[in-house]
């Protein structure tokens, strides 16, 4: 490490594990993947999800990080390309080693070529949309709430409403018997309720990139309950005998993912400089 790297020194994760992960991913980068959440990881959560956009620093730090790791991997319920255009990820010199894991994994876009690989989408995910507005009106949550349409999958958004917390636990088990209708699985979110197929998470995406990549210590990011997927492949990678450092973008409205993470960070801004940081270690 040269003398500007020691002037900052990185934050210490809290755990054992964590600083182990840590130290393996500075003792051998090209061996590394860093997997990273979108949504309130990256870029700010706010009330309509499509002004989401990445925080100003995320490019110039994963365009500084990626060429120094095996690959960033970015790991999102969103469709690919939207992440993509959200993020500002297409076409910048330093990205070849960034892929995005869109509908958590089922699609894939990678920077080195610029496409996204889609499966077919699952019937019943326009089954459902299409009971969707149906089942809103029985439970009085209309006003408010917003449907955002995924492709692979299809979400209901409370954020908007006059009590959104109220208008979320009125629709989990409507939406919940919508999904197990459909063939699908309702997972809850922060303040949205998203209905998609089974076999689709975020956990399994990480495995199975990380077993591509062949990579030999990884680390992950995120602030919501989908993460907890994502979370548990690293906590199974690590029993495994792979070091792994588990990140939270700091949200109090959801201590389930600060319980579990070696290292807190408070939200994108804060994560978007430790990757910058990151890449100044290595």
């Amino acid at each position: 490490m040269g003398s500007s790297s020691n002037a900052h020194p990185l934050p210490t994760p809290s755990t054992p594990a964590g600083r182990d992960g840590l130290a393996a991913l500075l003792a051998r980068p090209r061996k590394a993947v860093v997997g990273l959440d979108f949504d309130g990881t990256l870029a700010e959560i706010v009330s309509d999800p499509e002004q989401a956009r990445a925080h100003p620093g995320t490019v110039p730090a994963l365009a500084a990080l990626a060429p120094r790791v095996a690959s960033v991997a970015v790991v999102t319920g969103r469709p690919a390309g939207v992440a993509v255009r959200y993020g500002g990820f297409a076409g910048v010199p330093g990205l070849d080693h960034l892929v995005v894991l869109g509908h958590y994994g089922a699609e894939r876009w990678d920077a080195a070529t610029g496409t996204v690989k889609t499966p077919s989408p699952h019937p019943g995910v326009a089954a459902a949309r299409a009971e969707l507005p149906g089942v809103l009106d029985d439970v009085g949550a209309w006003q408010g709430t917003w449907i955002e349409e995924k492709g692979q999958a299809v979400a209901v958004h409370t954020r908007r409403a006059s009590d959104p917390q109220a208008a979320f636990e009125a629709l989990r088990d409507p939406l919940a018997a919508l999904a197990a209708r459909h063939g699908l699985i309702l997972e809850p979110g922060r303040m949205v309720l998203e209905l998609r197929p089974p076999g689709m998470d975020k956990g399994v995406a990480l495995s199975e990139y990380v077993r591509e990549v062949e990579a030999e210590a990884v680390l992950y990011a995120g602030d919501d309950l989908g993460d907890l997927p994502a979370f548990a492949a690293v906590e199974k990678l690590r029993s495994d005998g792979m070091p792994g450092l588990l990140v939270c973008s700091g949200s109090t409205e959801v201590s389930e993912v600060a319980d579990r993470a070696d290292l807190l960070l408070p939200g994108p801004p804060a994560v978007v400089d430790f990757l910058a940081l990151l890449a100044r270690h290595l």
